[in-house]
C-alpha cells in the first residue's frame, strides 16, 4: 500500500509547465509520482517525462503508480544534479521543461524510517541516498561545536544555533545522540521556553540544518539551476517548488541573473487555502517559473 500522497500546487504546476503532446519533460524530483502523473495525462499520446529521484524506496512506488505509461517515462536512480549528464547518455539535447519539487515526500517523513520527522523516535540518518556515506548522526556526534552552530544559523536560520551546539556537545560526552528523540529533546531544553516558536515545532529549523547538510541540497541546487536553465528548448518553462527561504532565494536569483531565463511569475505563486487545509504541508511552498528564451 502506497503512503498517502497529495502533490502540492499539483494545477498551478501543470497549468506552469503546460505540457503539449510529444513533448518531453524532467521532473527532477519524482518523489511518489503524483506531478508526473498529471503531466504525462497532460501530454499525452506521445508526450514523455524523464524523472529522477535518488530516493529508491520513492523511486520503486513512482514505477507502480506510473506503470500504465510503460514506454512514456523513463526512471533514474540518481540526484538531480546528473540530470545533464543523464540526458546526454540518453542522446536527448533539449527538453521542453523541467519540475523541480524541493520537498519531502509523505514517505520520507511518515514511514521511511530514516529520521526526517522530529515526532516519534527514528535512527539520525536523514539520507535522501543510502549510497551516501554521511549520516545525520554523524554530523551530530563529529562535528565541533563552531560547526554545528554554523550549520544550523546558515541551513536552518535558527537564532539559538550556538546554545543547541553547546547542549549537544555536552550531551554527547556523556552518550552518543542516535534517535531524533534524543536530539528533540536536547534542541527543547537549548532554547529557553521564551524563545520557543509558536507555529512551529521548535526542533524544525534543527531538522531542516542537518537534512540540507547531510545532502549537500543547496549545492546540488545551484548547480540544476544552471544546468537546467541550458537544457530548455526555446520558449520551454522552467518550474521550481521551494520550502523555505534558502531555497527561494536561490531560485529568485537565478532567475533572475541567468542570461537564458525570463522569469514568468515576479513573485511566487502560493497554494490556497483550501490546498493547506487538505495538505498542511503545502503552507510554506512557493512556486516560481521561468521560460527559456526565444532567442
Amino acid at each position: 500500500m502506497q503512503p498517502a500522497h497529495l502533490p502540492v500546487m499539483l494545477e498551478e504546476v501543470v497549468a506552469c509547465l503546460a505540457p503539449k503532446d510529444g513533448g518531453l519533460y524532467v521532473d527532477g524530483n519524482l518523489g511518489l509520482g503524483g506531478h508526473t502523473e498529471k503531466i504525462l495525462e497532460t501530454c499525452g499520446p506521445t508526450g514523455q517525462v524523464v524523472g529522477f529521484d535518488w530516493d529508491a524506496a520513492a523511486l520503486t512506488l513512482a514505477q507502480e503508480r506510473l506503470a500504465r505509461f510503460a514506454g512514456r517515462v523513463h526512471f533514474v536512480h540518481e540526484n538531480f544534479t546528473s540530470i545533464k549528464e543523464t540526458l546526454m547518455e540518453l542522446g536527448i539535447g533539449t527538453i521542453d521543461g523541467l519540475l523541480l519539487d524541493l520537498g519531502l515526500s509523505s514517505l520520507q517523513l511518515d514511514v521511511s524510517g530514516r529520521g526526517f520527522s522530529f515526532k516519534g523516535s527514528e535512527p539520525l540518518d536523514m539520507r535522501m541516498d543510502q549510497r551516501q556515506t554521511t549520516t545525520a548522526a554523524q554530523l551530530v556526534n563529529e562535528a565541533t561545536e563552531e560547526e554545528l552552530a554554523d550549520i544550523f544559523f546558515f541551513y536552518g536560520e535558527e537564532r539559538q544555533a550556538r546554545r543547541i551546539a553547546e547542549e549537544i556537545v555536552e550531551a554527547r560526552r556523556k552518550e552518543k545522540i542516535v534517535s531524533t528523540a534524543q536530539l528533540v529533546a536536547l534542541v527543547d531544553q537549548a532554547i529557553p521556553k521564551r524563545f520557543h516558536p509558536k507555529k512551529i515545532h521548535v526542533a524544525t529549523k534543527v531538522f531542516q540544518a542537518l537534512r540540507i547538510a547531510v545532502n549537500r541540497e543547496l549545492d546540488s541546487l545551484e548547480q540544476v539551476l544552471a544546468d537546467g536553465a541550458s537544457l530548455l528548448a526555446p520558449g520551454a518553462r522552467f518550474c521550481v517548488l521551494s520550502f523555505h527561504s534558502l531555497e527561494d532565494r536561490l531560485v529568485k536569483q537565478a532567475f533572475r541573473e541567468n542570461p537564458l531565463l525570463e522569469a514568468v511569475t515576479q513573485k511566487p505563486l502560493t497554494p490556497g487555502r483550501a490546498e493547506c487545509l487538505r495538505n498542511p504541508r503545502a503552507r510554506s511552498a512557493k512556486l516560481r517559473v521561468a521560460t527559456r528564451g526565444l532567442n
